[in-house]
């Protein structure tokens, strides 16, 4: 077997396992929950699989937490099956430790956010920003083509040798970099279009995107998660095999 097409199997495999399996596997299906719809036996069997590396609250039965049906049952938060990409926490001085160890942690995901997203909300709230479910709902709705495309586009390269067969690795390539354009523009969002209902007045801002910050009295920790280093590890085999693969066309000529 070709170099690049090893390289090319190994990009599709990364994207479906960490990305597009889950998000498509679970599309849509949030809003069945809130709904009271019925959740297909798929989606539970996916959701139950990828939340074993998921955040789950120290507070929910391990059993609870590890089960949709149960966690729907009990009216817990239940987060995206993908990947989480970037890590939030904010934590204060005065924040009850017992049952925010590590801060409150917020997970932003290609297709949605997981953690303890109304926790998050309420501190949004207090200092005069939107919830979270409010900003990238453009982006959020546009990932599960975004994945189903690059996928397609994946399996095509293997096969396609004519001259534009290097376009077809563009999107998992620039996949890093589409995720960090969009979450620092959904950060902008939030940071100028604080709210009146906020305790206290903040003029905008633009929140740390990486690294410690602080917003009011709040610290915030802001950090990749397994699933950006799961985008970067795909770029660069994409990368590898769109050059492996030109090589491979070059020498055959």
């Amino acid at each position: 077997m070709q170099k690049y097409k090893i390289y090319t199997i190994i990009a599709i495999i990364i994207m479906s396992v960490c990305f597009t399996i889950p998000a498509l596997g679970f599309f849509g299906v949030s809003q069945k929950i809130a709904n009271g719809e019925a959740v297909p036996t798929y989606a539970v069997k996916i959701w139950n699989l990828y939340s074993k590396i998921q955040y789950k609250n120290h507070l929910i039965d391990k059993d609870t937490a590890s089960d949709l049906n149960k966690m729907i049952a009990s009216r817990a938060e239940i987060a995206p099956a993908s990947f989480p990409v970037w890590s939030i926490s904010l934590d204060a001085p005065n924040y009850p430790k017992e049952a925010f160890p590590n801060g409150v942690p917020l997970y932003v995901h290609i297709d949605g956010y997981g953690g303890d997203v109304s926790e998050m909300n309420t501190l949004n709230h207090y200092i005069g920003m939107y919830a979270v479910e409010h900003g990238g709902n453009f982006e959020r709705a546009m990932s599960p083509y975004y994945l189903l495309i690059s996928t397609l586009c994946m399996l095509a390269f293997l096969y396609y040798d004519g001259r534009a067969n290097s376009l077809l690795m563009v999107l998992p390539i620039i996949a890093p970099l589409i995720f960090i354009a969009c979450y620092a523009g959904w950060l902008y969002w939030y940071g100028h279009n604080m709210q009146e209902f906020g305790a206290f007045k903040i003029k905008p801002f633009m929140p740390t995107a990486f690294g410690d910050g602080k917003v009011a009295q709040f610290n915030t920790h802001s950090y990749p998660a397994i699933g950006f280093y799961a985008m970067l590890l795909l770029s660069f085999f994409s990368i590898l095999a769109l050059f492996s693969k030109r090589k491979f066309l070059a020498d055959k000529r």
